[in-house]
């Protein structure tokens, strides 16, 4: 408790220390302390130690004021460094690039911009040299003015400095930040020597662009790993974690296999480079988190739990994790379980990413009261004015029904609103029939300067269609793609066929398919299919049903639901050709799954499910339920439909 990594105990041990030093050399005994201000963040010992410095008449040694501006830098008071700074008579280079680097990191960018310039100048202030271009480099990509970077380049090429190392992967870093990945590569080509880190700003820039085909540069994803593997570099924890981001997808898409294969691969290379993460504290953990993301993200989210249970040190990063693994792939039971072990086992508890990773398993199980649960406990941990976390829970509490709270929380909690929140509380007014007042907020969110992305298109545009409001929808539907310059998506396409469908307007629909302006997909069919359901129209409903078994060849309900429509017609050849078609490819419809919360308790059921305690008493109700429904209504068509 007194001793080991206490910073009281350190502070205590530094003074006593400092008693004895000063004799001999007080700036030894200062630098001490500042280096202790800086381990343990600690304000009120940089400023003793800026006393001190004053008293002693130190202010003026390069090297205390050095750690002075870096000290108060880390602390995010830059311009109590740049007081130090300004008061020094000589400023060298290395005190300039000090300045420089803490202002970048507390994002002061125009305060950057003017200190390089005067540098730049040279006058009192001292010459650019590699690691000030390094730190321009990485500040303009936070920055993310790519004119301003080229600036910058261009006077790294006069100075002769762009062959440096460190500044070449600073210069990658920055072109690929602001999305010139072309001119990333041109530097990567023209680096006489590259390191591990060269590479890596190479592999981050594809894995930011999620462009793996080669379709800008000359490589593909996995042919630069070939490359840098047969320059003998070794993958590093970086190196590693972004290919694993990169090895996810889902299981319906065309190069999934490949994609888990890699990642299975990269899971090897961990453990045979002693990168194993049960090896202990030692152990990296983040790259435990990456493995468990990826084989979540690829359905194999059993293989991710064993990857976790083999990690002896996990942090709350871990443990989270895994809660989303679980909830990633609709294990919500197993994502609920988890996260009250945590609640007991982590020291730490739950964070604000582990609550918005558990909120989508309490709108699916919990419901309600599993939503007001974590609300309360991120109230008492202080961490209900975060942004994702209010906007996770508006969608959470729209979802449970709870369109009231959604609005609280959205109004009074969410102080700070982005995109997302409008978006949510959005589609939460339009999931409750609330159309109209849907369209008022999002007419306030264009009021707030805030411009529409195409998910709070797509929510409004829905939120119309359920409430009926075509003209409203009309008229955001122009506005966003004539004044927004936003291109129509698949979603928004599918949202107004709909809108033209509930109203009935089937031939509209069906002209507003033919005319999209991309490809229609499963959803606008799915719209006419529902539309033309719903108003009776077979001929259309047809269409719809034959167009999505051209789409979806492998998707059962699609058949089942073809079937069904012919037999309510009683065309029984043409049903037993649609079950052949289904029986030849080996489909079956998989079954549904409902939820039921009674007493505080979930209950889950599936089509011919016994696994419940209680199951042989549900199953003599539903026979007594059948037999009644028999006896009031009885038609050889319905139940030919009950037993396909």
């Amino acid at each position: 408790m007194f001793g080991g990594n206490n910073p009281f105990y350190k502070i205590a041990k530094s003074q006593s220390f400092h008693a004895i030093a000063a004799e001999f050399d007080p700036s030894i005994s200062l630098l001490k302390l500042l280096e202790l201000s800086i381990e343990t963040q600690s304000l009120k010992l940089s400023s003793q130690s800026h006393a001190r410095a004053q008293r002693l008449g130190l202010t003026q040694h390069s090297i205390i004021a050095q750690k002075l501006i870096f000290s108060y830098c880390q602390l995010r008071r830059p311009f109590d460094g740049q007081l130090v700074f300004d008061s020094l008579l000589f400023k060298n280079t290395h005190i300039c690039n000090t300045l420089l680097s803490g202002y970048g990191k507390n994002q002061f960018f125009q305060e950057s911009l003017d200190l390089f310039r005067k540098m730049r100048d040279g006058s009192a202030f001292g010459v650019v040299d590699d690691f000030t271009f390094s730190v321009m480099f990485k500040i303009v990509g936070d920055l993310g003015e790519v004119l301003v970077g080229k600036m910058v380049h261009g006077r790294s090429v006069k100075n002769g400095l762009v062959l440096d190392t460190v500044a070449g992967n600073s210069l990658m870093s920055m072109y690929s930040r602001c999305g010139c990945f072309d001119d990333s590569m041109k530097v990567f080509d023209e680096m006489p020597l590259r390191n591990v880190s060269s590479w890596n700003a190479l592999i981050s820039g594809y894995a930011k662009v999620k462009s793996w085909d080669g379709s800008f540069c000359r490589l593909g994803l996995w042919d630069i790993v070939r490359e840098m593997q047969h320059e003998d570099l070794k993958f590093d924890a970086f190196t590693v974690s972004t290919l694993l981001s990169l090895c996810s997808g889902g299981a319906g898409s065309g190069d999934f296999r490949d994609k888990c294969g890699h990642g299975r691969e990269l899971h090897c290379y961990i453990i045979r480079n002693g990168l194993d993460l049960s090896s202990g504290p030692d152990g990296d953990v983040h790259l435990g988190c990456c493995l468990i993301d990826m084989y979540s993200k690829n359905g194999k989210v059993d293989v991710g739990r064993r990857v976790f249970d083999r990690m002896k040190w996990k942090n709350v990063c871990a443990w989270t994790a895994m809660i989303n693994g679980y909830a990633q792939c609709g294990k919500f039971e197993d994502a609920l379980f988890l996260f009250r072990e945590m609640q007991w086992r982590d020291g730490d508890g739950p964070n604000k990413v582990s609550l918005v990773a558990i909120l989508p398993a309490c709108s699916s199980i919990s419901g309600l009261m599993g939503g007001k649960q974590i609300h309360g406990f991120a109230v008492r941990r202080e961490l209900n004015h975060d942004l994702s976390l209010c906007n996770a829970l508006i969608d959470t509490y729209s979802k449970c029904g709870s369109l009231s709270y959604a609005t609280q929380v959205f109004e009074h909690e969410c102080t700070r609103k982005d995109a997302i929140s409008w978006s949510s509380i959005i589609c939460g007014y339009g999931l409750h029939g609330q159309g109209q007042q849907a369209v008022i907020l999002f007419d306030k969110m264009l009021q707030n300067g805030i411009k529409p992305d195409t998910t709070v298109v797509v929510g409004v545009l829905s939120a119309c269609s359920k409430s009926g409001l075509i003209n409203d929808g009309l008229i955001i539907y122009d506005s966003v793609v004539t004044n927004y310059k936003i291109k129509p998506t698949v979603e928004m396409c599918a949202c107004m066929v709909d809108m033209f469908g509930r109203s009935g307007q089937l031939d509209k629909a069906l002209d507003f398919i033919k005319s999209m302006p991309v490809e229609p997909g499963p959803s606008s069919w799915g719209a006419l299919l529902s539309a033309s359901a719903l108003h009776g129209n077979s001929e259309m409903q047809e269409l719809a049903y034959k167009s999505l078994i051209m789409m979806e060849p492998d998707n059962s309900s699609n058949y089942i639901s073809l079937s069904n429509l012919y037999a309510s017609s009683k065309r029984w050849d043409v049903v037993a050709e649609v079950r052949q078609v289904m029986r030849k490819r080996g489909l079956r419809k998989l079954p549904g799954c409902s939820w039921i919360s009674m007493n505080g308790a979930s209950h889950s059921f599936v089509v011919a499910d016994k696994s419940h305690p209680c199951s042989n008493l549900i199953y003599v109700m539903l026979d007594e339920l059948v037999s009644a429904m028999k006896l009031t209504y009885y038609n050889p068509d319905f139940v030919y439909l009950m037993e396909v």
